[in-house]
């Protein structure tokens, strides 16, 4: 029987190829006629702005903009950017051809060439909120460069420099700080270790003192203890914080920081002290990821780190913070810098794919829709508009929240610290994934151009796809969001009081009604759109409340109890992360006067709602939506593409970044691609 099938199929594929052989030969054949080559039309010719692209710009950086264009065309006026012409124009963008090695000494050649303009003055030693925000606003602008020259002044700068800065104290600051900012020392950070990398806690690594000789001795026990994944330990690092278990009279008091030293200033490896490459990886090559063992490795006692706790040379331990738990919080505290500076970084990724493939999108056509009519503009089509446009409204959407993120950052207090840490975990996880998705439909937004590694969008998912893990799995991160939450519920059910504390104040008003029919004006007011969101998060944590307590209530204990409530944990936190990012796009709204700019803001924060409606499955799982209205939502969503379409030329261009660092698809592809533009 299967050789009859195949027979019959191979008979009947045989009759239609002989039919259309046949059909062919019967027509009569026109000569070949020359057709109207395709040219590139820049889409500022036939698009227009509606709104003023300079002040959204402002709304959107928020900080030091100036400062901004002049570090852009700084790193344009120098061939350590690696220049080249494509087209009539010239791009900056690292050469991923070098090999591993070629890559980390061409980021430290750019590292040297903005050290000497002074690019890094006052990123450990200035004062103020000025200096911070001039800091942030370089760092954001070598990351649209290069993910690796990015992690590179990032691990320096915010990990070393920032443990120096904030575990260490005055002794720390006057010996460290300056050197570190002139890179006369390079820093790593030894958190991560083979065996332990989110839990923290359980690291492996241990370090005891020597009364004897008033130095701390580190040591590496077993290979699950080795240092793992250390950005700059496999070359250029000089010295490196190492967190270890200290031990003091045989009681382990849990993580501590210390200052090692690692290498010479000729570079070469100090003794006590073995290192290894972690080798070629799929993305970061500009970076020295190594492997770090410590065999009773001395130190002197004034390099712990001891803003938290302290050994006096009798080998005392000493802290003002008696529990062990809040003292570890205090510790880890500091270290949000990471998690700020990542996220912020992502959604300039994803600024960076879909300013090229919006673009792109202009001026690139496919298949006519009449017999002799011209080919349709990619965005043209709605299914292309639906494939960009919400994840341009989400990449603006995170764009305020990001710079809200900064701000409580910079204005960090000790009672503001876990909103800063809920905060900045929940957006990390939710900018990296929204990145990841986003490079990945511009890829495949701009065909095969996207492959090109020239042209960004495809390459960059492996640049960034590392920014799901490190500072924490986003998993993980969101776990604790949702561990947090359910700790201001359960306290203020326990002690009978209001929510106050990380925007749950929602809470302690009547629960949100939805109509029983979602029109258009419904949909897109602010109030709507608010109360689904709370609605959400609100329901989700009393599920999530109900469900722990219900384990509990079976004997099982609080932290498997969480475990098991994993599924609802993981819905809660997205819910937090999208009501806050909501919350933060209509205050800024707020801010901008009646106007084209506030219509524009108004679709964006109208799709951006939207498609969270769409996307999240929690609205119909729960019941907060009902099938019809869950229709209603998706019309609207594709209405919103079509009215953000003659907009959206201009809210990429907003983005700020300038020609030289995107794409060459994203202008004359066609003159980037031609014969002449091809070197011999």
């Amino acid at each position: 029987m299967a050789f009859q099938y195949s027979s019959d199929r191979a008979w009947i594929r045989t009759r239609i190829l002989t039919n259309h052989l046949l059909s062919s030969s019967s027509q009569s054949v026109s000569p070949l006629e020359s057709n109207v080559c395709l040219s590139y039309s820049p889409p500022e010719l036939h698009e227009s702005f509606l709104f003023d692209t300079k002040e959204m710009r402002k709304l959107l950086d928020m900080h030091n903009i100036e400062d901004r264009d002049w570090l852009f065309g700084l790193m344009r006026q120098s061939k350590v950017f690696n220049p080249q012409e494509k087209g009539d124009r010239v791009y900056v963008a690292p050469d991923y051809n070098q090999s591993m090695e070629q890559q980390r000494e061409m980021t430290m050649k750019r590292i040297a060439y903005l050290l000497e303009r002074g690019v890094f003055d006052g990123w450990l030693t200035g004062k103020g909120l000025e200096s911070e925000m001039k800091k942030f606003a370089f760092f954001e602008v070598t990351g649209i460069f290069d993910h690796s020259l990015f992690v590179k002044l990032g691990v320096h700068f915010f990990l070393w420099g920032g443990a120096i800065q904030f575990f260490g104290t005055k002794r720390h600051h006057d010996k460290w700080l300056k050197d570190t900012e002139t890179f006369a020392i390079k820093g790593c950070f030894a958190m991560s270790e083979l065996g332990h990398g989110s839990n923290v806690r359980g690291i492996e690594t241990v370090t005891v003192y020597d009364s004897n000789t008033g130095e701390f001795v580190i040591n590496t026990p077993c290979e699950s203890a080795q240092k793992y994944w250390i950005g700059g330990a496999a070359k250029h690092a000089t010295h490196t914080v190492v967190f270890s278990q200290l031990n003091i009279n045989g009681t382990n008091q849990g993580v501590h920081a210390f200052i090692a030293q690692i290498r010479d200033a000729d570079g070469n490896i100090c003794p006590n002290i073995q290192v290894a490459d972690c080798g070629h990886k799929i993305g970061l090559n500009g970076v020295d990821n190594g492997r770090i063992w410590f065999n009773n490795v001395r130190i002197p006692r004034e390099n712990l780190l001891n803003s938290v706790a302290d050994v006096s040379s009798d080998g005392q331990y000493l802290s003002a913070i008696k529990d062990p738990d809040q003292r570890f919080a205090a510790f880890l505290a500091p270290l949000t810098s990471g998690r700020v500076t990542i996220a912020v970084g992502a959604i300039y990724s994803s600024k960076i794919s879909l300013a090229t493939a919006i673009r792109y999108s202009f001026t690139r056509r496919a298949f006519s829709i009449t017999s002799n009519g011209p080919e349709v503009l990619l965005l043209d089509y709605p299914s292309h508009q639906r494939r960009l446009l919400p994840l341009l409204a989400k990449t603006y959407a995170m764009s305020f929240a990001g710079n809200y993120l900064k701000m409580i950052y910079w204005k960090r207090t000790p009672e503001s610290n876990k909103t800063l840490h809920v905060v900045s975990s929940a957006f990390k996880a939710t900018f990296t994934w929204h990145n990841m998705r986003t490079l990945q439909e511009c890829r495949e937004g701009c065909g095969g151009q996207g492959l090109k590694t020239e042209n960004r969008v495809g390459h960059l998912r492996t640049e960034y796809d590392v920014q799901t893990t490190f500072e924490g799995d986003n998993n993980v991160l969101m776990q604790q969001v949702s561990k947090a939450l359910l700790a201001e519920y359960v306290a203020a059910h326990k002690k009978k009081k209001p929510f106050k504390d990380l925007g749950l104040e929602h809470m302690n008003g009547p629960c949100p009604i939805f109509p029983s029919q979602l029109t258009s004006t419904v949909l897109r007011s602010t109030q709507f759109q608010i109360d689904a969101f709370c609605l959400r998060e609100r329901d989700l944590l009393n599920r999530f409340a109900a469900e722990v307590s219900q384990h509990q209530a079976k004997g099982e204990s609080k932290e498997y109890a969480f475990i098991l409530g994993y599924q609802l944990a993981e819905d809660l936190g997205r819910a937090f992360s999208d009501r806050a990012i909501l919350q933060t796009f209509m205050e800024v709204e707020a801010t901008v006067s009646v106007g084209p700019l506030k219509d524009v803001l108004s679709l964006l924060r109208s799709m951006y709602a939207l498609i969270c409606l769409e996307e999240d499955v929690a609205f119909l799982r729960y019941g907060y939506l009902s099938t019809e209205n869950a229709a209603a939502v998706r019309k609207e969503v594709t209405k919103l593409c079509s009215e953000l379409r003659p907009r959206a030329l201009a809210l990429v261009s907003s983005f700020g970044i300038p020609d030289a660092f995107l794409g060459p698809i994203a202008y004359n592809w066609i003159h980037a691609n031609s014969l002449s533009s091809v070197k011999h």
